[in-house]
C-alpha cells in the first residue's frame, strides 16, 4: 500500500508579510477579482511562477534539449487560452497575474453573462448552478480551458434577473 500522501500547500506567503505597496496590489486584485481570500491569489501567483522558472530553465539549455519541453509548455498555455499558439518561451516571462485570474472559472461564468457579478458567479459555482459539459463544477478556482468555454452553462434552471419588490412599484405607479 505505501505510506500516505504527504499534503503540500499549492501557494508560498509571501516572504516580506508587511510590505504595504504588495498588499495594496493584493488587496485591489481580490477585490477586482473578487476572491475569498489572499491564499486564492497567492495561488494563482505560484502557478504563474511555476510556469516562468520553467521557461527561464528551458532558456538556459541548448536548442535540442529545449525543443520539446518549450512545445509542451507552449501548448498547456495555449490550451488554457493564457498564450496565443505563436507565442514563444519570452512571452511566459512578460505573463502576469491577471492572466490566470481570467482564465479562472469564476471569472469566465462573469464575462460571460452568468452572473450579474464576480461574487454572484462564485455563489453560482459553490451552489452548482454552473455545469461544464453537463457536470457540476464547483470550484470557482478551476481553470477553465478554451475549448470548454463553449460548453459553460447553467446545470439547474435559474433567474438572475433585478426584479423590483411589490412596495417599490405601488409607489412608482402612484407618483405617476
Amino acid at each position: 500500500m505505501g505510506d500516505p500522501r504527504k499534503l503540500r500547500n499549492k501557494y508560498a506567503r509571501p516572504k516580506k508579510l508587511l510590505d504595504l505597496a504588495r498588499i495594496t496590489e493584493e488587496k485591489g486584485l481580490k477585490r477586482e477579482y473578487a476572491l475569498k481570500n489572499m491564499r486564492e491569489l497567492w495561488v494563482a501567483v505560484q502557478e504563474l511562477k511555476k510556469y516562468r522558472r520553467e521557461a527561464r530553465r528551458l532558456l538556459s539549455v541548448t536548442e535540442e534539449e529545449r525543443k520539446k519541453d518549450a512545445e509542451k509548455i507552449l501548448n498547456k498555455l495555449n490550451k488554457f487560452g493564457i498564450l496565443p499558439a505563436d507565442a514563444k518561451l519570452d512571452d511566459i516571462l512578460s505573463l502576469d497575474v491577471k492572466n490566470i485570474l481570467e482564465r479562472r472559472l469564476q471569472t469566465i461564468v462573469y464575462r460571460k453573462g452568468l452572473a450579474r457579478t464576480l461574487r454572484q458567479s462564485r455563489q453560482l459555482i459553490t451552489h452548482g448552478f454552473i455545469a461544464i459539459r453537463g457536470r457540476k463544477m464547483s470550484r470557482p478556482s478551476y481553470l477553465m480551458l478554451t475549448d470548454e468555454e463553449s460548453t459553460l452553462n447553467y446545470a439547474k434552471k435559474i433567474d438572475i434577473s433585478v426584479s423590483q419588490p411589490a412596495a417599490t412599484e405601488d409607489k412608482a405607479k402612484e407618483s405617476s
